[in-house]
């Protein structure tokens, strides 16, 4: 036990602390079928008949002693024979007055009972005769009827005037109350007056299974405290929670009662004791008298506060003597919880509506700032994004793009984004603010993994696109009245779930969570969600329509491009046969300037038919499809030297190869062409004499694309990823940066036609369209030191491209 918690206790405390033993097993309490305990709490009895006879069923065993016959004289007798045809009727009508169908499923929907006033012949106490009044409540359950008799208590009949006016005045205080802190206040003050008990709390759950928080509190004079105390959530156990969110109220007017029985024990058509989740008179699991017990409580009653049909609280009253409430006391306070959850809905609803309000607000601010109408200024600073749900960083994932605001996207939650989102709804919302806990993990295992503690995610197809806000840890610490990782304790009952209150007070704090998300901001994220969807729809409809029309585009250029070269080819030899013809016929007779006019000509056309062919190539390139394969990149380079190797011999150039080429997955003949450009390139732009030995290298390089970052979701150069990437570059004269985009245009040179052993300009940007048919992307570097600094040479050009991996080649 943690020193600070050791000095809150009293001697006797600390004593019963050290004597506490671990032998109790709570799972047992967690098992228990509360609603199938086989009896009654004693001073009322049971009947039930069956609908369509009368004939009892089920009887409890003190019918003797309330009712004044034995259970054995009642069991498979009509009912009536008791109570009267006539009260029979009365009794069936009030069932079917409150329940919405003929047969109302024992453990389905809200339980509904009515109470009607019976009199049951007998004797008085002188042993005449004499009538005995009952209050007996009714419920439907299956085939049964069910009467729960109560003896009248003493005081004369109820006289609903001189009642209203208290409950009136109660209902007033709570509709004015304002929040619900001041609602929970007012009802605890009221319900506490209409009563009569020593204490009265109100309960908060956090969350469907969470513990318990006192929120308001009235008690009488010398009782500690309890308000703002924690409650572990074993102290109420789902089996526990589910009959409160089937029953407005619970009474238990004696811990010490004796439990009257019920025979028989079991049903003979289901095997099991009767079903007594509606019974007002149901006995109380021993668990929970040995906690009352512990606590100094003698009586007590649970009004039930529900919220959109799940328990949101209860108002618990305490008494220190045991204490019977009548029917129409229990009434008004059922009546007073429903008008309570009803005003603490409203008051809800009302703060949801304002929150709504403003982050409708702050939503029309944010899309009034998306100028380019693309969702990726979500993502600029100064956006709103983030602020608008209150968050400390949001991403948006489309495809392999990804875009944060704000805060940097912790690692560990990628994958996990994608993930939910594909596991989630579409266009629905899921949110946590304990997202450790859904994981499995405990608060420093997601801390050390940076998996925030707070997540929601707005998933926008199957395929991982998504937009998401998260939130960091927000520790909260809690003064609870009993360890919550120790609830079983020794008390002065024994040893049972045993809460001590404020001279207890253990101070923990709770981890792994984060501010909760409000239905507000889930409203406000799926609003936001249906524009953003709609951004995108549009930007894939126009993306699309933009896409036809530049394959229409490219598909006219190409077959303009085949058309021209094939076309003008013709008329072009023309011309050069006809200057040809010119200078054969009648070069004796002309004059020398015309001769020389005639073989310019002559050498234009020659010209220009060259460049035709290279456009007729360029051209074809687009329209032939690609034969890939898995091949050996040494294999295809052997070739390209079949072609190139003579140029390297000519310009003295020396081929290296730093280690054996992969395999890759292209088109051989492709492949050739590009390796055949780059090394006649190389061979071309040699560096002068006596700068050193002139080499040109290929080799396959692992390393990161440039300008792949943004548009490729952070592949390689983003975070580190990284591709196969060839390079074939050379120590020759290099080529400024400011005109290496120019170089891999069509038909554009650095150098004029008859330098550096002239060309047309179409070879780089072939070797381009070729890398990018096969869905790789090429670049250049230079200037660059030469690889190897002893051999001299100029600052050089290295070519890099990529092309698709076999798999089985894959790191």
């Amino acid at each position: 036990m943690p020193d600070d918690v050791q000095g809150w206790l009293t001697p006797r405390a600390v004593a019963a602390e050290a004597g506490v033993s671990q032998e109790f097993d709570l799972s047992q309490c967690v098992r228990e079928p509360i609603h199938l305990l086989g009896g009654v709490q004693s001073y009322g009895a049971l009947i039930a008949a069956r609908w369509d006879d009368a004939v009892v069923d089920t009887v409890s065993r003190n019918a003797a002693e309330v009712l004044g016959r034995a259970a054995e004289e009642l069991l498979g007798r009509p009912v009536t024979e008791l109570i009267g045809d006539e009260q029979w009727a009365l009794a069936r009508e009030s069932a079917e007055a409150v329940t919405d169908s003929g047969a109302a499923a024992p453990q389905e929907g809200p339980a509904s009972s009515g109470v009607l006033p019976l009199t049951l012949d007998g004797e008085d106490d002188e042993g005449g005769g004499g009538a005995r009044l009952f209050d007996v409540t009714v419920h439907r359950n299956g085939d049964l009827l069910v009467l729960e008799f109560e003896p009248r208590a003493e005081g004369g009949p109820f006289v609903f005037q001189n009642f209203y006016p208290r409950v009136r005045r109660a209902l007033q205080k709570l509709q004015g109350a304002t929040d619900v802190t001041e609602c929970c206040a007012a009802a605890v003050r009221e319900i506490r007056t209409l009563t009569g008990y020593d204490r009265v709390v109100a309960y908060r759950f956090d969350g469907r299974d969470g513990p318990g928080q006192v929120i308001a509190e009235d008690r009488s004079e010398g009782r500690e405290p309890w308000l703002d105390l924690w409650f572990p959530a074993s102290d109420i156990p789902p089996q526990a929670r589910r009959l409160y969110a089937r029953n407005w109220i619970r009474v238990i007017g004696d811990v010490d009662d004796r439990t009257a029985g019920l025979v028989p024990e079991r049903r003979a058509d289901t095997g099991e004791p009767l079903d007594l989740s509606a019974s007002v008179l149901r006995t109380v699991s021993g668990y929970h008298l040995e906690y009352l017990r512990n606590i100094g409580v003698s009586s007590s009653m649970s009004v039930s506060l529900l919220h959109e049909g799940e328990l949101w609280g209860l108002i618990a009253c305490h008494g220190d003597e045991p204490r019977r409430l009548s029917p129409e006391v229990r009434a008004a306070c059922e009546f007073f919880g429903i008008a309570l959850s009803l005003q603490l809905a409203a008051v809800a609803g009302r703060e949801e509506a304002d929150e709504l309000a403003r982050n409708r607000r702050a939503l029309a601010a944010v899309l009034a700032r998306l100028t380019s109408g693309a969702p990726d200024d979500l993502m600029r600073p100064g956006s709103g994004l983030v602020e608008l749900l209150d968050a400390d960083g949001a991403v948006l994932l489309r495809g392999t793009e990804t875009l944060t605001a704000e805060a940097p996207l912790p690692d560990a939650l990628s994958g996990l984004l994608a993930r939910l989102a594909r596991d989630g709804s579409v266009g629905e919302v899921w949110s946590s603010d304990r997202l450790p806990e859904v994981l499995g993990l405990e608060p420093e295992e997601a801390e050390a993994e940076g998996i925030p503690a707070g997540l929601l995610l707005l998933p926008f197809n199957r395929d991982g696109d998504l937009l998401a806000w998260w939130r960091r840890e927000q520790p909260a610490p809690r003064e609870w009245a009993a360890d919550p990782s120790r609830p079983v304790r020794t008390g002065p009952g024994g040893e049972r779930l045993t809460p001590r209150g404020s001279a207890a007070v253990y101070r923990a704090t709770v981890r792994g969570r984060s501010a909760p998300w409000s239905p507000a901001q889930r409203v406000v994220a799926g609003e936001l969600w249906r524009e953003v969807s709609g951004l995108l729809t549009r930007q894939v409809v126009a993306l699309e329509a933009r896409n036809t029309e530049l394959a229409r585009t490219n598909e006219d250029l190409d077959s303009f491009a085949h058309a021209a070269a094939h076309d003008l080819k013709e008329p072009l030899r023309g011309i050069s046969n006809a200057a040809a013809f010119i200078v054969e016929d009648a070069g004796t007779v002309l004059d020398a300037t015309s001769l020389r006019r005639l073989t310019t000509v002559r050498r234009l056309a020659e010209r220009m038919d060259g460049l035709l062919d290279s456009l007729l190539h360029f051209s074809r390139l687009g329209q032939v499809g690609l034969e890939r394969e898995a091949l050996s990149v040494d294999e295809v380079l052997d070739d390209a030297l079949v072609v190139a190797g003579g140029r390297l011999a000519e310009q003295g150039v020396t081929l290296v190869r730093p280690a054996a080429l992969p395999r890759l997955r292209a088109d051989r003949e492709r492949l050739r062409e590009v390796l055949e450009n780059l090394l006649v390139n190389a061979a071309k732009y040699v560096a002068d004499e006596g700068a050193g030995e002139r080499r040109v290298w290929v080799e396959a390089v692992r390393t990161a694309v440039p300008g792949q970052a943004r548009e490729e979701g952070g592949g390689a150069g983003a975070d580190g990823g990284t591709v196969t990437a060839l390079v074939v570059r050379d120590n020759g004269i290099g080529i400024p940066a400011g005109q290496q985009a120019d170089v891999l245009q069509l038909f554009r040179r650095l150098h004029r036609r008859d330098e550096r052993g002239g060309g047309s300009g179409v070879g780089l940007a072939v070797v381009k369209r070729i890398v990018e048919r096969h869905g790789g992307r090429l670049w250049l570097e230079s200037p660059a030191a030469a690889p190897d600094a002893d051999c001299g040479g100029g600052p050089g050009t290295a070519v890099w491209f990529t092309l698709e991996e076999p798999p089985e080649a894959r790191p």
